[in-house]
């Protein structure tokens, strides 16, 4: 599996700039609502179009504006798993699924069916399931398609607690499995337990990637830290190496160029220690 995404757009805000590089892997796009990070799915799935750059997958190009290239979403193998699901509500449970299905559609809707646990609903409407049920068509429908790759936007934001964990599970397994996926979200929970690699969104930008591991034992940047539930403090400068933690009251000791302190535990009165520390300086 290799999706490769160079791409610019010019938004209301901001210019989103991104460049990035998924192979085997499940890649986190993490960042604050409004970043991006929708955007960016929506231009690898063809809902989008870039202004410029270009995008392929596993040697195929979907997006190429020097060379007048843009498959349309129906022509790109990507599953693309919506926020709301968009499940078309004219459709039984059993044509959702089989919507977008190649080859043995009988055979996929079965497979899918006892996968996700929607025994007895195969004739049932979106309008007569609940959320969870719908969010289980909708991970069904994308699976039983002939993706080469997953997109997954939000993928947990509309369930309760129970169900979160529970579609979790069921997802980590699907994922290990599939070959690649994108995961947007701005949940540090979801990054953690289900993403391999991720990239930092701010803005439109991408200010740090790092496997997930990393980013969550030495954040690089101080939106790193912030999303990744560290406390942050502004540090003044006062004398070579000396530093006031401002929002702390604590003075500490800091590289010169730090502007920033991070730290991942709870705050002990105080007592810092350098090992939980993170200096910052953007």
């Amino acid at each position: 599996m290799d999706l490769r995404v160079s791409i610019k757009k010019k938004l209301r805000d901001f210019t989103l700039e991104v460049a990035f590089r998924v192979r085997d892997e499940v890649f986190a796009l993490f960042g604050a609502s409004g970043c991006g990070k929708s955007i960016t799915l929506k231009c690898i799935a063809g809902i989008e179009t870039p202004d410029c750059g270009s995008i392929t997958l596993n040697g195929r190009t979907l997006y190429d504006s020097d060379k007048n290239i843009n498959l349309p979403p129906q022509a790109r193998r990507v599953g693309y798993l919506f926020q709301n699901y968009a499940l078309f509500p004219n459709m039984t449970v059993a044509q959702n699924i089989t919507f977008a299905a190649t080859g043995d559609k009988l055979s996929k809707l079965k497979q899918n069916i006892e996968r996700f646990q929607l025994h007895g609903l195969e004739n049932a409407y979106p309008n007569q399931l609940s959320g969870g049920q719908c969010q289980r068509v909708a991970l069904a429908r994308v699976l039983a398609s002939h993706a080469e790759f997953l997109l997954l936007d939000e993928p947990f934001s509309a369930l309760d607690s129970y169900l979160k964990w529970q579609l979790e599970l069921e997802l980590v397994q699907i994922l290990k499995h599939y070959g690649g996926a994108i995961l947007v979200t701005h949940d540090r929970g979801e990054v953690f337990r289900l993403s391999d690699k991720v990239a930092v969104l701010h803005d439109g930008l991408i200010s740090t990637v790092d496997s997930t591991q990393e980013l969550f034992l030495n954040p690089k940047t101080l939106q790193a830290a912030i999303l990744t539930g560290c406390k942050v403090s502004r540090l003044r400068k006062i004398a070579d190496n000396q530093f006031l933690a401002v929002d702390w009251d604590t003075i500490l000791t800091a590289p010169p160029d730090s502007k920033f302190v991070a730290i991942r535990a709870p705050l002990p009165s105080r007592q810092l220690f350098d090992d939980q520390l993170f200096f910052l300086r953007d």
